[in-house]
């Protein structure tokens, strides 16, 4: 026997009891996108790797040790895209969508990052990511947020919060860095291994660590809120304003930096404390510089993207997700005779009904395999095509849900219009 074939560690199959969940997600999600006027673009899953050394940062964990990167047949050097965000730039740039436009975009797929496997973190995840363009004032960090609200209460998910803050011009944050990298030096022997490599890299990431034993340090660093330039702080509090008129509840934390480069100003996590270490469901923020930055003219982004497969362990574990959609209909065919006739009937039903779910019986059987397959597939009623109701032209219509219900025989010209009566009496409203 040949050695068996598996899946690549941290990169995982989603299975027909699960798709149904995934679909119902990405069905809710895109009615919210659309209600705000929000676009889809589809984007390719590998890209140059230029692309994402530029925009996230060359000295960004996701770029120095997590992205999967090799040399094609040309010799040129290509990713497996490790997040969304630089892609929809590129593609706005490369197809004239961006300059003295205003664009409202999202996305969603698969993201690759080469990290150690564990709950909520995949080597290969999914994303779905919400991008706005040419709208410089606080108003669109608003509606993102808001929208990531109303997303949320359309899942009826209540166990995320909101974390807000504000990484001011690049010219603010360059000074606020030096007061960092003062107080962090100063201290360096109080400081892991990780964090003290930061510090001569990226130190606003060590504010980001997850160490527990450094949360007593970072507390008592030096407030980038307190080094804002005026213009970001306006900003920030129009933010603030418009999202306590509308409701929104916020936490401020001035410990948030997020993990890429291309931040600027307003930066936002939605978390939760039920998914342990990985807390974080949606993340976004301003990335006004990206665009310029990747060969684009000057031009106002933000935006946010939330993890799959996060959301989904989240509505899991509060009860929250749709059980799979089972057929309503089950058709047994009771004889060879039957089958072409039963298929046929079949279709007829399918174009008079659309969006009936009806399973056919495949593979022949007996009728007590036929039933019992019936009786798995989780439908409620059983249509009875045998060689004495072909010869009537009639179907045997039987409760599989309900004992005390008789079974029935109605002509074939009939069923369409009873097959609907009886799934509205089960609760299998058809529409």
């Amino acid at each position: 026997m040949s050695r068996q074939i598996k899946s690549i560690r941290g990169m995982h199959d989603i299975l027909p009891e699960y798709t149904g969940a995934w679909q119902w997600l990405e069905s809710t999600l895109r009615d919210v996108l659309a209600g705000y006027g929000y676009q889809e673009i589809r984007l390719p899953i590998v890209e140059h790797t230029e692309l994402f050394a530029r925009s996230i940062g060359e000295v960004t964990d996701i770029v120095s040790k997590e992205m999967y990167t090799f040399e094609d047949r040309n010799g040129d050097s290509l990713t497996l895209r490790p997040e969304g965000t630089a892609s929809c730039v590129r593609a706005g740039v490369e197809h004239g969508l961006l300059h003295n436009q205003q664009q409202r975009l999202w996305y969603m797929g698969p993201m690759f990052r080469h990290e150690r496997p564990q709950k909520g973190r995949y080597r290969q995840f999914h994303q779905i990511g919400v991008e706005a363009f040419g709208m410089a004032g606080p108003d669109i960090d608003a509606e993102l947020i808001l929208m990531t609200a109303r997303m949320w209460q359309r899942l009826g998910l209540d166990q995320v919060r909101l974390e807000l803050n504000s990484l001011g011009s690049a010219e603010a944050r360059a000074a606020y860095r030096e007061h960092l990298v003062a107080y962090f030096q100063a201290r360096q022997d109080q400081l892991d291994e990780e964090s003290r490599q930061r510090l001569h890299t990226n130190p606003l990431r060590i504010l980001d660590s997850k160490n527990p034993d450094l949360r007593p340090l970072i507390q008592e660093a030096p407030s980038l809120l307190d080094h804002l330039d005026e213009a970001s702080s306006v900003h920030f509090q129009t933010l603030q304003a418009i999202l306590t008129q509308a409701g929104v509840t916020f936490t401020l934390n001035p410990r948030l930096v997020r993990g890429l480069d291309y931040y600027g100003r307003t930066v936002f996590e939605w978390v939760t404390d039920a998914l342990g270490a990985q807390g974080t469901v949606c993340a976004g923020g301003r990335y006004d510089g990206l665009v310029a930055q990747l060969g684009g003219r000057a031009t106002s982004a933000a935006g946010f993207a939330m993890g799959v497969e996060r959301l989904l362990s989240l509505l899991e574990d509060a009860g929250r997700l749709p059980a799979p959609p089972a057929p309503q209909v089950y058709l047994v065919l009771a004889g060879a005779d039957t089958v072409a006739p039963g298929m046929a009937l079949a279709e007829t039903l399918r174009s008079a009904l659309p969006g009936l779910r009806l399973l056919v019986n495949g593979g022949g059987g007996s009728l007590k395999a036929q039933f019992k397959r019936a009786d798995r597939s989780g439908a409620t009623w059983a249509l009875i095509l045998g060689e004495t109701e072909l010869a009537a032209g009639q179907v045997s219509i039987k409760p599989l849900r309900d004992p005390e219900r008789p079974q029935m025989t109605v002509s074939m010209d009939d069923l369409t219009e009873r097959l609907p009566e009886l799934l509205a009496l089960s609760g299998h409203i058809h529409g």
